[in-house]
């Protein structure tokens, strides 16, 4: 199986072509070795980091922007998106904190990328 990726790794964005050569991968197109490990890891295992929103009550803010602490598998996107857009959270959230923890067993936290305060009780009516 030969596949073509474009490296996102810098600027250069090459065009590297990974061929599968049975057990072995043969690579080409690279210019760096961060390209060259990019398109491996694209070929046999691609990841991607999540980001999204979640709902939030009371807060002053009706949507809490969260973020993976680290890359998900693709295979598993779909999967994991599908339990951020169920997630709700109540204010008030502090950037950092973990919205949802070990996401559909990937080890991975979804967590909030900014602060969300309470909403004033003066202002519910």
């Amino acid at each position: 199986m030969k596949n073509t990726y474009t490296c996102i790794v810098c600027p250069m964005s090459c065009q590297i072509t990974v061929e599968e050569e049975g057990e072995d991968l043969a690579v080409s197109g690279y210019t760096c070795k961060r390209g060259r490990k990019y398109a491996v890891n694209e070929h046999r295992s691609p990841k991607r980091m999540v980001t999204s929103t979640v709902r939030v009550e009371n807060g002053i803010l009706r949507r809490l922007p969260v973020v993976s602490n680290a890359e998900i598998p693709k295979s598993k996107m779909t999967e994991c998106l599908k339990a951020v857009y169920a997630a709700a959270v109540s204010a008030p959230v502090k950037c950092g904190d973990i919205v949802i923890s070990n996401i559909c067993d990937t080890g991975v936290d979804i967590i909030a990328s900014r602060d969300i305060d309470l909403f004033p009780e003066s202002k519910k009516q």
